[in-house]
Parts: structure tokens; C-alpha cells; sequence
């Protein structure tokens, strides 16, 4: 459902995050591609859509890198999704039928799915999957 382009800025994002929390801010673009595993040309294109969404900022020099423009808490997986890769809602027939006037079952079923998942993404910040309750923590190894 989700791109590869779409999963590696969650992951950067949240890399993002967890490095804000530890007080590592600007975060170098080396270690943000080493943490998520992202090939560093593609966490630079990746990067470029974050920053011009508003959701992160890039800073030159010896002590540069990339760090959240917005708290943790503001940003969810929805802002991410939608600076990448919106989601494509179904408003008309995607086959252009003339008779369908409204959608129809297939297609409307569809929309309602997006409409849940754009929903859900909407709810969960950043924030709360770096404080989540659950042992494994996103970005780290754990023992």
C-alpha cells in the first residue's frame, strides 16, 4: 500500500525524532542513512519533499544536517505520507463511464478504505511511536 519512497521518510522522519530526543540535532545525512538504511542519494530526494512540506530543515556546514522543522508531537504519519506521496482519494469513476454519476460499489469501497487509512494515519503522531509501550523500538536494535 505504502511506496518504498513513502516508508523510507517514515523512517527518516522518525530517525529524525529519536535523534531530537537524545539531544543529536542537526543529525548528519551519513547517520541518518546508516540508522534507516536508506541509499544517501535517495535520502537526499526523500529529504527535499520533507523539507518542502515544512516537516524537516537542512543545515550546511561542519555541525549540519537535517533535524525536525516542528516538534515530534506535531507532525503525524499522515504530514509524512501526504509530503511524499498523497493519497489518491476516489472522487469520480476512474474509467470516465458517463452513467456513473456517483461511484460505484467497487470504487466507492475503495475510497471508504483510503478515507480510514488517511484517518488513522491522522491520529498517530511521531511522538507516540517513539513513547509507544511496545519493547521494540523503532530504529534500534534491541537485545
Amino acid at each position: 500500500m505504502l511506496s518504498k519512497t513513502t516508508e523510507y521518510a517514515l523512517r527518516a522522519v522518525t530517525c529524525l525524532a529519536g535523534q531530537a530526543a537524545c539531544g543529536k540535532t542537526p543529525s548528519p545525512a551519513d547517520e541518518v542513512a546508516g540508522i534507516t538504511q536508506i541509499p544517501r542519494r535517495y535520502l537526499h530526494r526523500v529529504m527535499q519533499n520533507l523539507a518542502a512540506a515544512g516537516l524537516v530543515e537542512s543545515r550546511c556546514g561542519t555541525h549540519g544536517g537535517y533535524l525536525l522543522a516542528r516538534p515530534a508531537e506535531a507532525i503525524t504519519i499522515l504530514n509524512v505520507v501526504a509530503a511524499v506521496e498523497p493519497m489518491a482519494r476516489i472522487c469520480n469513476c476512474p474509467l470516465n463511464l458517463q452513467s456513473h454519476t456517483a461511484l460505484c460499489p467497487l470504487h466507492a469501497e475503495l475510497d471508504r478504505a483510503y478515507a480510514a487509512t488517511e484517518e488513522a494515519f491522522a491520529k498517530v503522531t511521531i511522538a507516540a511511536l517513539l513513547s509507544s509501550a511496545n519493547p521494540i523500538v523503532p530504529m534500534c536494535e534491541t537485545p
